[in-house]
């Protein structure tokens, strides 16, 4: 259920109100607009007598049922779209942000080159993972902890916030202290566990679609980690497995406007991950911007050809410049739209 309280409604009113939810057997969460409170009250119970309460309390200006099976990540219950702030950078708001850096860190002088050109280029995070799902038992798992520590000393250096994978709930804890957005990668997307403790981290998430999962499936995953406590979700299109085998996946663009219709997260793609070639990449870029997502997520590296992983998905270093030249026009175009939306 959503409940509008009155504009300028007492705390008296709004507290009674959180009070009567309470006391039906639903659970509370309010978001504070500039003039007025809204309530959202998820759980289990006798909806419409619950309603009908609701709506003759003092300060109550509408009370209505939410439809989608997603409650608090869905558009009914928060109409205006979400900004997540993150080292003072809105990610949903007025600029596209691109998170950019190699799939897995390597060495020090590796993040090191990558991260001073990100930055140069026009890239606001850092992506590198410490990390590392592999399909092989025997294939690179990343630096751990140490690839924690170059992520920070990489952020010291250029200013850079960082996102890097957290792959197990009990590492939560520990990337949370190194990392300014803790990425779920598409293996984990049900992995519930690690969502609930996610709903209890102090950071965003970015969360990315599961290989062969639905769009709902993808925002029933957000809402454990809104559920739980954390607000703070960005949703990442990055390509799903179809019949076609030219690319790695197939990048789902069409995702980003149903999702921007069904919620009020911000949406990025992963144009890296979805082509698997290097030279799809700047192309699936300028047109998930044209579609309208508010932000992209690539992989640089400046030895693609020496890369521990992913190596043949990843941009050098001149082509990721040249990526955000092009990217340029399609960035005003973007922006004029968000003005006008």
């Amino acid at each position: 259920m959503i409940i509008s309280m009155r504009l300028h409604a007492t705390r008296e009113e709004i507290d009674s109100v959180c009070e009567r939810i309470q006391e039906s057997g639903y659970k509370v969460h309010t978001i504070q607009g500039e003039e007025r409170v809204v309530i959202g009250a998820v759980g289990v119970g006798d909806v419409t007598a619950c309603l009908e309460s609701l709506q003759a309390m003092p300060g109550v200006e509408n009370a209505v049922r939410i439809s989608a099976p997603y409650k608090f990540v869905s558009r009914e219950f928060q109409p205006q779209r979400s900004r997540i702030r993150v080292n003072g950078i809105e990610i949903g708001g007025a600029e596209l942000v691109v998170m950019a850096g190699p799939c897995s860190v390597e060495s020090e002088a590796q993040i090191m080159e990558t991260a001073e050109a990100v930055a140069r280029l026009g890239g606001r995070i850092l992506r590198g993972g410490a990390f590392k799902p592999r399909t092989s038992p025997y294939d690179f798992q990343g630096l751990e902890l140490e690839g924690l520590k170059l992520l920070r000393k990489a952020k010291a250096a250029t200013g850079l916030a960082i996102i890097t994978e957290v792959m197990s709930d009990g590492d939560v804890e520990l990337i949370a202290e190194y990392a300014d957005i803790l990425q779920i990668g598409a293996r984990n997307m049900q992995n519930f566990a690690l969502l609930k403790s996610l709903g209890r981290a102090q950071r965003p998430i970015l969360l990315k679609r599961g290989i062969s999962s639905t769009i709902k499936e993808l925002l029933m995953s957000a809402e454990y980690i809104v559920a739980h406590g954390n607000p703070n979700v960005i949703l990442c299109e990055r390509g799903i497995r179809t019949f076609e085998t030219e690319t790695r996946n197939t990048c789902d663009l069409s995702a980003v406007p149903v999702l921007n219709a069904l919620t009020h997260l911000p949406v990025v793609v992963d144009p890296s991950h979805a082509a698997g070639k290097r030279s799809l990449v700047p192309p699936l870029a300028r047109a998930a911007v044209a579609i309208g997502a508010d932000g992209l997520l690539v992989e640089v590296h400046p030895s693609p050809e020496k890369a521990f992983s992913d190596g043949a998905q990843s941009l050098t270093i001149p082509q990721f410049g040249a990526m955000m030249r092009d990217l340029a026009p399609y960035i005003e175009l973007w922006k004029a739209s968000r003005e006008a939306a």
